[in-house]
């Protein structure tokens, strides 16, 4: 195994694992806190459990579209960082574990089929002449372009049915349309989400 490429494994598993409170305590308190300042609830006539109510449009967070009781980091805990050399194999096998178990991140069944509205930066997935005609839409800035790609159940593939050309890579962005999962494994990383747009438009806190 190549030693730049260990001690890359490690760096990264690191910065994954300890960069700080806002990532290392879950995905759930991440989304919170990196995701455009918006903190909308479900709470209010939330449907009951198994139910899908396409309905009225529903503004919801990041949070909203990860299971209870789901711990990204469950399988990674008895690993003890400080014990990794950069040339030491274990931290490739860790990072290739964690990317593995964040691919097949489970989704939240009780908010698919709903119309909703979520807020976050746009991943382009290609560069058409007529614009944008679908994109990932991920919580926090450079995520699958900075940084590597967050769990799947953290990304959302957005498509449209008419081509838009008035956005960019990392611009922030309002997506309104329908949820469902549908799984994509595109070259920027591996949504567990899909929502068919009828309105993309630039973030703003107006609700």
């Amino acid at each position: 195994m190549n030693k730049t490429l260990l001690i890359q494994n490690t760096a990264l598993l690191a910065s994954l694992l300890l960069a700080g409170s806002a990532f290392a305590q879950s995905v759930r308190e991440t989304a919170r806190e990196t995701v455009p300042q918006v903190q909308p609830s479900l709470s209010a006539g939330t449907p009951p459990e198994g139910a899908s109510t396409p309905g009225p449009t529903r503004t919801i967070g990041w949070e909203q579209l990860i299971p209870t009781g789901w711990d990204p980091y469950k399988d990674l805990k008895a690993l003890n960082l400080q014990s990794l050399k950069d040339n030491d194999p274990k931290a490739d096998e860790a990072l290739k574990k964690m990317r593995q178990m964040w691919d097949n991140a489970p989704i939240n069944p009780l908010i698919l089929g709903q119309n909703v509205r979520l807020p976050g930066y746009l991943v382009p997935l290609e560069d058409l002449p007529e614009g944008l005609k679908e994109f990932l839409l991920v919580p926090y800035f450079g995520a699958c372009v900075h940084s590597p790609p967050p769990p799947a159940n953290q990304i959302v593939h957005v498509k449209l049915d008419q081509a838009v050309k008035r956005f960019r890579s990392m611009d922030t962005v309002w997506v309104t349309g329908t949820l469902s999962a549908t799984k994509t494994d595109s070259h920027m990383g591996v949504a567990s989400y899909r929502i068919d747009a009828k309105l993309v438009t630039p973030y703003s806190e107006k609700k």
